[in-house]
């Protein structure tokens, strides 16, 4: 009897020890606490050598299919097997084109529908399997003009009608406009989506929330940007937005930049992102 009584014991003792982790953070549910993974995006490619070592600390990364801004080319340009073969995940993003260049093309639907098959091709070039997340990268923000409402939305389902999946990267910090109203760029853009599934890639390197220019230990998720439906955070920038960082300038480098441990050597400058899975394109062949 006293070994039956033992095992019974010990076998509550076993699943006590395996639930302990929900019963600690469940506050009154059943979910288990967030999960987040923590990677880097930059304009241009690192090297391959450059690369191993961030492999060390982050577990995706940002991947042009064009020219980032301001370029002239595309230094990621068939580079995906290199990544992939590391075991990054990816972050796949297409320039998108500012209220300026749309206007001046006269058809802002056109123009979208054709930069989103573009962007198609781009994925597909490179190997990206179909139902990628493609994030369009909208640098400006504030609230949408009509023109660029109508640039993103025919970009979009240009993108879903050939079987990938629109994303958008977009700032996620409060504007002011000029009536006193303020408005994050990525809730604009989700109340006006017209039934559009996009995943969100958000920008708030305001601090807080964000920490600025640290890898922490435990990765916030995404939603402590502000922006609750967010599946990306983008938390810092190279170099720093100086009107933004202003809490947090202490974590940058001399010069602005944000260097990781490994990189700081190379001089390495990255921006630095949070997501809700390793892979937040879903990019990785299946």
């Amino acid at each position: 009897m006293k070994t039956r009584h033992f095992v019974i014991w010990a076998a509550l003792a076993f699943v006590l020890f395996a639930v302990s982790p929900l019963l600690l953070t469940s506050d009154n549910s059943a979910s288990p606490a967030h999960v987040a993974y923590l990677g880097f995006d930059r304009n241009d490619y690192p090297g391959d050598s450059a690369l191993k070592l961030l492999r060390g600390r982050f577990s995706f990364a940002g991947f042009w299919l064009n020219n980032p801004p301001g370029a002239s080319s595309n230094s990621w340009a068939g580079k995906r097997r290199v990544v992939q073969n590391l075991g990054f995940g990816f972050l796949v993003v297409f320039n998108g084109r500012t209220f300026a260049q749309i206007e001046r093309a006269g058809d802002a639907s056109k123009l979208g529908a054709s930069d989103g098959a573009t962007a198609v091709s781009s994925a597909r070039q490179e190997g990206f399997p179909v139902r990628t997340i493609i994030f369009l990268d909208q640098e400006e923000g504030g609230r949408l003009l009509p023109e660029q409402r109508a640039y993103l939305h025919a970009w979009a389902d240009a993108v879903q009608a050939a079987g990938f999946r629109p994303g958008v990267y977009c700032s996620g910090i409060a504007f002011k406009e000029g009536t006193g109203a303020t408005v994050i760029t990525a809730e604009d853009i989700q109340q006006k989506a017209g039934g559009r599934k996009f995943a969100y890639w958000v920008s708030n390197d305001s601090c807080p929330p964000s920490p600025g220019c640290i890898l922490p230990g435990k990765p916030p998720a995404p939603s402590v940007s502000g922006v609750p439906f967010a599946v990306v955070w983008q938390f810092a920038q190279s170099p720093r937005r100086t009107e933004f960082t202003g809490g947090c300038s202490a974590n940058y480098s001399k010069d602005g930049n944000c260097y990781p441990p490994t990189g700081e050597a190379e001089r390495l400058h990255v921006d630095l992102d949070v997501a809700i899975s390793n892979d937040p394109s879903d990019g990785r062949p299946r």
